[in-house]
């Protein structure tokens, strides 16, 4: 095992375990991991996040703390005395933290910083239409997603991509970038670049986003910003609309993908035809086709089933 730097991990979810375990297989020296706290609904191992798991596997010292500036946990976190701490997926850190280590702290963010600073960045530029994304290593500093540049990996989004896929990607190279990036640190041989001097009035931002916001709006004119807007929430937390029967019984509908038919026609927004094969709603400028959804009470099913499981097939509608 490398004996410097001393590394103090911090990160939660699925989407840290590939940083962390590029960081784990190479040997370099893992002090310890600060993860979040056992969620307190479940009572089997499900409760641990995903970077706990990791760490009980291998053996590696974890804290778990719920309040940052917690003395208790100040104080384990000086004597693992870390020299760098790399952050992945975690919360907002106090200034306390991130400025511990001499050699600081660095957060890996899934965008090209300085656009779609947030916590979800991942949806926002499925939902904006956007054709490239990527990864931005950047030191910690005291405002949210804008201290200075280390490095970044650029990715094309492809059409059809939902955020599901480009989630996936990102995770591949995660650990990559992250390895360089420490590196290049350790060896001295990185210049950070300030985001101070942008045009703040350029920037895209990547918002938490709320259930209430995946509402479906079939009224937008554009066919494209529904369609980006489906992908851009799929697999997580999912685009939804409410499915009407004869005007009166709804039930809420979850969309995981479609495709779009760009065709004129004469037909109220929202309604929904069906053939045997087929279940398509109108839209202002053609057609989304559904090709996987989730009726209320249900299970996510492909439309073949989601047809032969109605048993109303006219009058059907979606708000």
């Amino acid at each position: 095992m490398k004996k410097f730097p001393k590394i103090v991990f911090i990160g939660s979810t699925h989407f840290s375990l590939y940083s962390l375990n590029e960081l784990y297989t190479k040997r370099y020296n893992i002090v310890g991991i600060i993860t979040s706290p056992d969620n307190r609904f479940l009572k089997n191992q499900k409760a641990f996040t995903p970077v706990k798991r990791y760490a009980l596997k291998n053996n590696i010292p974890y804290l778990q703390p719920v309040n940052l500036l917690n003395s208790s946990f100040l104080e384990h976190l000086k004597i693992w005395n870390a020299d760098i701490q790399i952050v992945v997926s975690f919360r907002i850190l106090p200034k306390e933290i991130w400025n511990f280590p001499k050699m600081g702290s660095f957060n890996l963010h899934a965008s090209l910083l300085p656009q779609y600073k947030g916590a979800a960045p991942i949806n926002w530029v499925i939902i904006n239409g956007e054709n490239k994304t990527g990864l931005t290593t950047f030191f910690i500093e005291e405002k949210i997603d804008s201290g200075k540049i280390l490095l970044q990996k650029k990715i094309q989004i492809k059409k059809k991509e939902t955020a599901g896929e480009l989630e996936l990607k990102l995770k591949k190279i995660s650990g990559s970038i992250v390895i360089q990036t420490l590196e290049k640190i350790i060896k001295k041989k990185i210049t950070p670049i300030s985001q101070k001097n942008i045009n703040f009035s350029l920037l895209k931002y990547a918002p938490k986003i709320k259930t209430k916001n995946c509402r479906i709006q079939w009224e937008n004119p554009y066919i494209d910003s529904i369609y980006n807007k489906i992908r851009g929430l799929s697999p997580y937390p999912t685009a939804w609309t409410f499915l009407f029967f004869n005007n009166k019984k709804f039930f809420r509908f979850k969309i995981f993908l479609v495709k779009k038919i760009r065709k004129t026609h004469t037909l109220p927004i929202g309604r929904i035809l069906i053939s045997s094969h087929e279940m398509k709603i109108s839209v202002k400028e053609g057609f989304i086709s559904l090709i996987e959804g989730q009726i209320e009470g249900k299970k996510r099913m492909n439309v073949k089933n989601l047809i032969n499981g109605l048993k109303i097939r006219k009058n059907l509608f979606v708000r």
